[in-house]
Protein backbone atom coordinates (compact mmCIF):
# COMPACT_ATOMS: atom_id res chain seq x y z
CA UNK A 1 0.00 0.00 0.00
CA UNK A 2 0.88 3.74 -0.31
CA UNK A 3 -0.29 6.78 0.38
CA UNK A 4 -0.10 9.71 -2.29
CA UNK A 5 0.52 13.92 -1.13
CA UNK A 6 -2.32 16.39 -1.88
CA UNK A 7 -2.18 20.00 -1.83
CA UNK A 8 -5.26 20.21 -0.07
CA UNK A 9 -4.93 20.71 3.36
CA UNK A 10 -7.39 20.03 6.51
CA UNK A 11 -9.14 17.62 8.06
CA UNK A 12 -11.21 15.05 5.83
CA UNK A 13 -15.20 14.44 6.53
CA UNK A 14 -15.80 11.63 8.46
CA UNK A 15 -16.25 8.20 6.43
CA UNK A 16 -14.82 9.94 2.60
CA UNK A 17 -13.38 7.30 0.96
CA UNK A 18 -10.17 7.27 -1.11
CA UNK A 19 -9.97 4.18 -2.34
CA UNK A 20 -6.90 3.54 -0.23
CA UNK A 21 -4.88 6.24 -0.69
CA UNK A 22 -3.95 8.48 2.80
CA UNK A 23 -3.66 12.25 1.39
CA UNK A 24 -1.39 14.39 3.28
CA UNK A 25 -0.38 18.65 2.61
CA UNK A 26 3.28 17.59 2.61
CA UNK A 27 3.97 16.85 -0.93
CA UNK A 28 5.37 13.44 -0.94
CA UNK A 29 4.75 9.77 -1.65
CA UNK A 30 5.33 7.45 1.09
CA UNK A 31 5.46 3.68 0.12
CA UNK A 32 6.47 0.82 1.57
CA UNK A 33 9.93 0.03 1.49
CA UNK A 34 11.44 3.19 1.21
CA UNK A 35 13.60 4.21 3.44
CA UNK A 36 13.99 7.18 5.72
CA UNK A 37 16.37 9.38 7.68
CA UNK A 38 15.22 10.95 10.27
CA UNK A 39 15.92 14.82 10.66
CA UNK A 40 14.22 16.06 14.20
CA UNK A 41 16.38 17.98 15.77
CA UNK A 42 16.83 15.62 19.00
CA UNK A 43 17.31 11.91 16.22
CA UNK A 44 19.55 13.77 14.14
CA UNK A 45 22.59 12.64 16.25
CA UNK A 46 21.47 9.12 16.39
CA UNK A 47 21.66 9.07 12.49
CA UNK A 48 18.38 7.15 12.61
CA UNK A 49 17.17 5.39 9.62
CA UNK A 50 13.61 3.67 9.11
CA UNK A 51 12.42 1.37 6.47
CA UNK A 52 8.74 1.73 5.99
CA UNK A 53 6.72 -0.87 6.20
CA UNK A 54 2.64 -1.71 6.01
CA UNK A 55 0.78 1.69 5.90
CA UNK A 56 -2.43 1.32 7.93
CA UNK A 57 -5.83 2.79 7.30
CA UNK A 58 -5.19 5.29 10.59
CA UNK A 59 -2.48 6.98 8.36
CA UNK A 60 0.50 5.90 10.60
CA UNK A 61 3.14 3.24 8.92
CA UNK A 62 4.99 1.07 10.51
CA UNK A 63 8.41 1.29 10.40
CA UNK A 64 11.19 -0.65 10.70
CA UNK A 65 14.46 0.47 12.54
CA UNK A 66 17.37 -0.06 10.25
CA UNK A 67 20.16 2.55 11.96
CA UNK A 68 19.95 3.91 15.55
CA UNK A 69 23.20 5.12 17.50
CA UNK A 70 21.25 5.24 20.39
CA UNK A 71 21.88 2.84 23.67
CA UNK A 72 24.30 1.14 21.62
CA UNK A 73 22.65 0.01 18.47
CA UNK A 74 20.07 -1.84 20.67
CA UNK A 75 16.73 -0.26 18.72
CA UNK A 76 17.43 -1.69 15.61
CA UNK A 77 14.90 -3.93 14.25
CA UNK A 78 12.39 -2.87 16.10
CA UNK A 79 8.86 -1.66 14.73
CA UNK A 80 7.95 1.83 15.77
CA UNK A 81 4.55 3.47 14.36
CA UNK A 82 5.49 6.97 12.36
CA UNK A 83 2.57 9.44 10.52
CA UNK A 84 2.54 9.25 6.97
CA UNK A 85 1.92 12.76 7.35
CA UNK A 86 5.72 13.60 9.10
CA UNK A 87 7.40 10.79 6.71
CA UNK A 88 5.80 13.07 3.51
CA UNK A 89 7.41 16.24 5.05
CA UNK A 90 10.62 16.54 3.66
CA UNK A 91 11.34 18.86 6.69
CA UNK A 92 11.04 16.78 9.00
CA UNK A 93 12.48 13.13 7.09
CA UNK A 94 14.76 13.08 4.32
CA UNK A 95 14.84 10.34 1.85
CA UNK A 96 18.03 9.02 0.71
CA UNK A 97 16.92 5.39 -0.49
CA UNK A 98 12.81 4.80 -2.99
CA UNK A 99 11.58 1.31 -2.79
CA UNK A 100 13.19 -1.13 -5.22
CA UNK A 101 13.58 -4.19 -6.50
CA UNK A 102 16.38 -4.55 -3.71
CA UNK A 103 13.87 -4.65 -0.54
CA UNK A 104 11.89 -7.27 -2.31
CA UNK A 105 14.35 -9.94 -2.79
CA UNK A 106 13.99 -11.62 0.55
CA UNK A 107 17.69 -11.97 0.77
CA UNK A 108 17.53 -8.42 2.17
CA UNK A 109 15.61 -9.50 5.26
CA UNK A 110 17.88 -12.03 5.82
CA UNK A 111 20.63 -9.62 5.98
CA UNK A 112 19.12 -7.12 7.65
CA UNK A 113 18.22 -9.35 10.27
CA UNK A 114 21.62 -10.49 10.66
CA UNK A 115 22.80 -6.82 10.61
CA UNK A 116 20.33 -6.04 13.47
CA UNK A 117 21.58 -9.24 15.34
CA UNK A 118 25.12 -8.26 15.54
CA UNK A 119 24.97 -4.67 15.58
CA UNK A 120 27.00 -2.86 18.20
CA UNK A 121 29.21 0.22 18.86
CA UNK A 122 31.78 -2.58 18.76
CA UNK A 123 31.10 -4.50 16.32
CA UNK A 124 33.44 -4.60 13.21
CA UNK A 125 33.18 -5.00 9.38
CA UNK A 126 34.63 -8.39 9.90
CA UNK A 127 31.68 -8.78 12.32
CA UNK A 128 29.01 -7.67 9.66
CA UNK A 129 30.55 -9.64 6.79
CA UNK A 130 30.45 -12.73 8.87
CA UNK A 131 26.93 -11.95 9.90
CA UNK A 132 26.37 -11.76 5.82
CA UNK A 133 27.79 -14.96 5.41
CA UNK A 134 26.19 -16.98 7.17
CA UNK A 135 22.68 -15.71 6.66
CA UNK A 136 23.24 -16.25 2.61
CA UNK A 137 24.34 -20.10 3.57
CA UNK A 138 28.15 -19.38 1.65
CA UNK A 139 29.82 -21.54 3.83
CA UNK A 140 30.15 -22.43 7.50
CA UNK A 141 30.65 -18.68 9.15
CA UNK A 142 34.50 -18.94 9.07
CA UNK A 143 34.80 -15.87 6.76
Amino acid sequence: MFATTSPRAGPRAQGEQDDGEIRQSAGRTVEEGQLYLDRDRYMADRDRRLRVGPIGSNGRASCVIEHDLHLGGQLVGRTTPIAVSSLGNPRKFELPEEAGAVTADPRYTRLLAAMATVHSATATPRDYARAAYVALALGDGAA
